[in-house]
């Protein structure tokens, strides 16, 4: 079956409620999907409710930030309860970091001068169908940021005195996730999200043990995706693959691209 095990709705910052969601997927032809929210398990029971009468195989899933060396990395947590009093905790947790990150990037750009208010900012709302998150759309809004790539290259920097906030670590993160019954893959290492390039992150991202990574993704070039394959293969490892599709939030990701067929995958329990 072609699948898709790497998406996000609106709970986090997709574009697509459970309905749109599973409706993008039948008409993508997948056969199996996984709503990888990040930080948010929301909108997983309705999405697999929906994709069942679909006829659509469902992963209940998770995307979880994780802090190494000062740097953040995402855990793919597959197959996790969402019920699972610690995992919501986490999710909790990392969604508080999140918005307190967003008032102190509000406030850090202030003392730099930007012609915002940050009590307009606290009382403002925005459709969460519009995708992204609280401080991109109030910069959006006010004419100072022109999507998510001008945000993260010029406003969410290091000159900004701007960066993720520190996360649970990767021990912590794959514990809980094994605690929810979970598989713990690590995202999209070859991508440039994580600056360094596959062959730097590989062994830094191993070193924690987790039970696999994800082989395809949008990011990932086909000789990196093949590296990751093999190593995965070679050491018994868990496979995933997806899109990191975010509805239309992200333009240049596409639900079910690149393909990815089941029969290359590896979730035992699963897949």
């Amino acid at each position: 079956m072609k699948a898709d095990l790497h998406v996000h709705s609106t709970a986090s910052d997709g574009t697509w409620d459970p309905g749109q969601l599973v409706a993008a997927a039948q008409a993508a032809g997948l056969g199996a999907l996984a709503l990888t929210d990040h930080d948010r398990i929301d909108n997983v029971e309705e999405t697999g409710r929906l994709a069942k009468i679909a006829g659509i195989k469902f992963i209940p899933a998770v995307e979880l930030d994780a802090t190494k060396e000062g740097h953040d990395y995402h855990l793919l947590g597959y197959g996790v309860d969402v019920h699972n009093p610690a995992l919501q905790e986490l999710c909790d947790h990392n969604v508080r970091l999140l918005a307190d990150k967003d008032d102190d990037s509000i406030r850090k750009l202030i003392a730099r001068g930007w012609p915002l208010n940050f009590n307009e900012f606290l009382d403002y709302e925005y459709d969460p169908h519009r995708g992204g998150w609280k401080a991109l759309a109030y910069l959006q809004d006010k004419g100072l940021c022109a999507d998510v790539q001008d945000f993260f290259s010029r406003i969410f920097t290091a000159e900004n005195a701007l960066g993720f906030p520190e996360f649970p670590s990767f021990k912590e993160v794959i514990d809980i996730i094994h605690r929810a019954g979970g598989l713990a893959l690590c995202a999209h290492i070859a991508s440039d999200f994580h600056g360094p390039g596959l062959h730097a992150c590989l062994p830094l991202v191993m070193a924690e043990h987790p039970d696999g990574l994800e082989c395809f993704h949008s990011g990932h070039s086909a000789a990196d995706t093949q590296v990751l394959l093999n190593y995965c293969r070679e050491h018994h490892l868990c496979i995933s693959g997806g899109s990191d599709c975010h509805g239309s939030f992200v333009k240049s990701r596409h639900l079910g691209v690149p393909e990815v067929d089941t029969a290359d995958l590896y979730l035992p329990g699963w897949l």
